[in-house]
């Protein structure tokens, strides 16, 4: 089957940057850590390198050395601590984005969440979303899965909602995102909120947008029903 063709029955969101407007105050929260932990990388490159990844792995990318699970484990409490103090006043989610959830769940979608985030900031994010109804699945990155590029945090969700890959959209807004919906066979929306389109381009790619508002707008989830009739 063509990647961009055939039956959708799953959306399955990322969250920082795509459900949620997150990713400005997590790079506030990398500066503020990486200076107190004399790390001499610009914030641009610790997005780049970090960004889809778990927080274990992000660790062990900064820093750039073999690290244990505990120090690992304490260094991401601390900057995601960071982060949420950060966020807290400022909480916004992506525009449209749990009208346009509830939306798709009327239809008939199924829906799913798969993050590299962790059970923290995880339930940071649900409380304040107050999504109805909840998604179906919510895969996090402290689940032991190896974060994005890879596709396994994506797949593991399309196997607790019971849909095959292939029937399922990843919305992403980061390029590991965008590679790991690829290779896990699934098609794919790019929510650039921070990154551009043509850096999140790829064949899966169905839609590039920079909110929910203009898929409402342009009536992508009617599209999709036309598609799957």
């Amino acid at each position: 089957m063509s990647l961009n063709t055939g039956r959708v029955e799953a959306l399955i969101f990322d969250m920082d940057g795509t459900m949620i407007d997150s990713m400005p105050w997590h790079a506030r929260s990398w500066v503020t850590f990486a200076e107190r932990h004399g790390v001499k990388l610009d914030v641009s490159e610790i997005l780049a390198r970090t960004t889809g990844r778990t927080g274990t792995e992000s660790m062990r990318e900064l820093f750039e050395r073999e690290l244990s699970d505990a120090e690992c484990l304490g260094f991401v409490h601390e900057k995601e601590e960071i982060y949420r103090e950060l966020f807290h006043d400022n909480f916004t989610e992506v525009a449209g984005f749990t009208a346009f959830a509830k939306a798709a769940v009327a239809r008939g979608l199924k829906v799913a969440v798969g993050t590299a985030g962790d059970r923290h900031n995880i339930e940071f994010a649900m409380s304040r979303l107050k999504m109805d109804p909840l998604p179906l699945a919510i895969v996090g990155g402290d689940e032991g899965f190896s974060g994005k590029p890879t596709p396994a945090i994506f797949l593991e969700a399309a196997r607790r909602i019971g849909v095959a890959p292939e029937r399922c959209i990843v919305f992403e807004d980061a390029p590991f995102g965008i590679e790991a919906a690829r290779r896990g066979g699934m098609r794919a929306v790019a929510v650039c909120s921070t990154h551009t389109a043509a850096e999140l381009a790829g064949p899966h790619v169905i839609a590039a947008v920079r909110d929910y508002n203009e898929l409402a707008h342009s009536n992508f989830l009617e599209t999709l029903d036309a598609a799957s009739a």
